[in-house]
């Protein structure tokens, strides 16, 4: 039966694959829209229902612990993603990668995620909006990236790109260029839906890379609002329920940790349009962002273990740093049990002045 199922999902991934290739084809029609007003209507997109089928793929090789096996999975694995998207607060997003397949149902702050493979279904709620969590796969569908990557663009930093046809549908491109030696990321390229300014497909190129770093995009498309009745959950007859307070462990870190970090890492300044109400800060804005994360002793021994294998990888001292495509990493020394992670789009040479400004200690609460 497990074969089965696989084999269909096989076939109808390559007939959607090869879809575009023949529509592609089909004539665009020009877009007359100057880039601010496209990058404003991809910001007012956040409240247009939509279901649909899209595909991203990465070009990141993570070294990660098993406590972060999902997110490499995400970044550096092709990543088959169907959504049926009521609202920010009600939608489901099934994601088939080369771990299986994971469906996630939100309501609220309400969470179910059903692990088909193991037969499992974790209720999560929060209580409140989720501030600090890791990536998840519905972060990697091209209206969540285009719309997060564009969230804090200056109308000087986008330019428009010619039309594409994306899933059938007439998409305008516009191009975000952030100021030069700002990010490691070098541009953004992402094409919109023209009715409702959704984007469709999304590309981010680090420095230096002709090719994407990130492509994600829409196979298949729809503005048509999707059913109740598919996006609610049930957990199956014999499923093994669980239940948990945080969605992964960087929300949780956010809660048990209330260090208090400076106003500027770097000479860069804290972003507080994101309340550090916890231990996980952000500094910088839109593409050139990086996060200052406290590690307890056991993941920060298992981390250290990875980043000394991997390639690349840089020590001075017990400090370790990496750059991944468009991802900068560096691991501070241990002090107690503890150290800092540093992470995000901007060069090692800024991680590195950063950690020098942080407390020795990481504040995490026993």
């Amino acid at each position: 039966m497990g074969n089965w199922r696989w084999g269909v999902v096989g076939l109808g991934v390559a007939a959607l694959v090869a879809l575009p290739t023949i529509v592609g084809e089909l004539p665009v029609g020009g877009s007359a829209e100057s880039a601010a007003t496209l990058l404003d209507r991809v910001r007012a997109s956040a409240s247009v229902p939509y279901s649909g089928y899209a595909q991203s793929s990465g070009g990141l090789v993570l070294p990660v612990t098993s406590q972060f096996t999902s997110l490499a999975d995400l970044f550096g694995d092709e990543t088959r993603i169907r959504v049926w998207w009521q609202s920010s607060t009600a939608w489901r997003v099934d994601t088939v990668n080369l771990t299986g397949e994971s469906d996630v149902h939100q309501f609220g702050t309400a969470t179910w995620t059903w692990n088909y493979e193991a037969n499992t279904a974790t209720y999560t709620n929060a209580q409140q909006p989720v501030t600090v969590r890791l990536p998840v796969a519905g972060d990697l569908l091209p209206t969540n990236l285009g719309r997060r990557l564009l969230s804090e663009a200056n109308r000087n930093e986008v330019s428009r790109l010619a039309a594409r046809r994306i899933a059938g549908r007439a998409a305008p491109g516009l191009r975000l260029r952030p100021p030069a030696g700002s990010s490691t990321i070098s541009r953004v390229d992402l094409w919109v839906d023209g009715d409702t300014g959704l984007p469709l497909r999304v590309e981010v190129y680090g420095t230096g890379d002709d090719s994407a770093v990130l492509t994600t995009t829409f196979l298949d498309f729809s503005t048509a609002p999707p059913a109740a009745s598919t996006v609610a959950f049930l957990p199956p007859a014999g499923a093994r329920l669980r239940s948990a307070d945080a969605p992964d462990l960087a929300a949780l870190i956010n809660r048990i940790g209330r260090p208090v970090l400076p106003e500027r890492l770097a000479g860069v300044a804290r972003n507080d349009l994101l309340p550090t109400v916890g231990a996980i800060s952000l500094y910088g804005r839109g593409v050139a962002e990086f996060a200052a994360v406290p590690l307890p002793g056991r993941t920060t021994w298992s981390l250290r273990r990875q980043l000394e294998k991997t390639p690349g990888v840089v020590a001075d001292g017990e400090r370790l740093s990496l750059t991944i495509g468009a991802l900068s990493v560096l691991l501070s020394p241990v002090s107690g049990d503890d150290s800092w992670l540093l992470t995000g789009t901007v060069g090692t040479d800024v991680l590195r002045r950063a950690v020098a400004d942080l407390p020795v200690e990481s504040g995490l609460d026993r």
